[in-house]
């Protein structure tokens, strides 16, 4: 079974070397992970062929958007099976069929919105559902903003600003939405998730992590959120215990239940970055990470070649 993580009802067999790539490709940076209604996972990274699909044990199967992706960041499965995948190097949202042909396009590519203006985008990062189907837009790196929009791509309306008090952020980093409307927000450099609802009026916050930077949650009443944190981003304290990187599982009303991974162990089971996160229909769990990135901000040297953990799945044991 190999490593084991977390405890109780909560624990997970880490699969080592998940993903079997064809000769010469490599994921690069792992942005984001998406699961559709077969269990088919679509890992969104960095390299050559931006997107690149599996079935549950790892299998190859397809790849598409070669040439389409400037900075893959954010994927998201709409009910219907169709992907919204978000980039934030040329400032859109694309929603598209999960053999890669495009439906709807938000956003101007490589024209972004000026610098903190609030207008659609600027970087933006994740996108979100509604139970209607409208689509929120986390925006993101370059603005402090959410987007809600229609169907169709028409603009609703915006909420945010630049700063650290409830309902402003610093780096939209991600977002999700449950079946009840509720909006949550993954607030990175804020180390919180602040909850809005439809309209984006403030609700709550929950505190206690740092830099989220995955969030997913389970279908159904009641979901667990789970978040990615991505830990700690300076060389003078990347070791430091208790503040990730690591996966927590939240209730949907803000309590933590359970942290996987720990900064002082050297193991594959151990995170560097966890960026983006999935969960498939039988509770296990998918981690995209930034590998690369992260240790550059950390002053480690990162050889041209380094694709370590940069995706791994947590198989549900417990």
């Amino acid at each position: 079974m190999g490593i084991v993580i977390g405890d109780g009802a909560h624990r997970y067999a880490v699969t080592e070397n998940w993903g079997k790539l064809p000769d010469g490709w490599r994921f690069g940076e792992v942005a984001a992970v998406g699961v559709d209604s077969k269990d088919q996972v679509y890992v969104f990274s960095r390299s050559e062929h931006p997107m690149m699909v599996f079935d549950r044990d790892g299998n190859f199967l397809r790849s598409w958007g070669e040439g389409v992706f400037v900075r893959p960041h954010g994927v998201h499965f709409g009910p219907d099976d169709t992907i919204y995948c978000t980039d934030d190097g040329d400032h859109t949202v694309r929603q598209m069929t999960t053999d890669g042909r495009l439906l709807l396009e938000i956003g101007v590519p490589g024209d972004p919105a000026p610098y903190m203006s609030g207008s659609p985008m600027n970087r933006c990062t994740h996108t979100a559902l509604a139970p209607g189907g409208d689509i929120y837009v986390a925006d993101g790196y370059g603005n402090a903003r959410v987007h809600r929009y229609d169907p169709a791509g028409r603009l609703l309306y915006s909420w945010g600003k630049p700063g650290t008090e409830p309902g402003a952020f610093n780096i939209v980093h991600n977002i999700c939405c449950d079946e009840d409307g509720w909006v949550y927000v993954a607030d990175r450099e804020n180390h919180r998730i602040q909850v809005f609802d439809g309209k984006g009026r403030f609700e709550t916050q929950w505190n206690n992590m740092h830099r989220p930077c995955g969030l997913c949650m389970t279908k159904g009443r009641n979901p667990i959120a789970i978040i990615g944190e991505s830990g700690p981003g300076l060389a003078i304290n990347a070791r430091s215990p208790g503040i990730g990187p690591r996966v927590s599982l939240w209730t949907h009303d803000g309590k933590p239940i359970a942290r996987l991974g720990d900064a002082t162990l050297d193991r594959p089971s151990q995170f560097i970055a966890p960026h983006g996160v999935a969960v498939d229909s039988r509770g296990d769990i998918y981690v995209g990470e930034v590998a690369r990135t992260a240790m550059r901000n950390k002053g480690t040297p990162v050889p041209d070649d380094q694709a370590v953990r940069c995706l791994q799945k947590l198989i549900k044991i417990g």
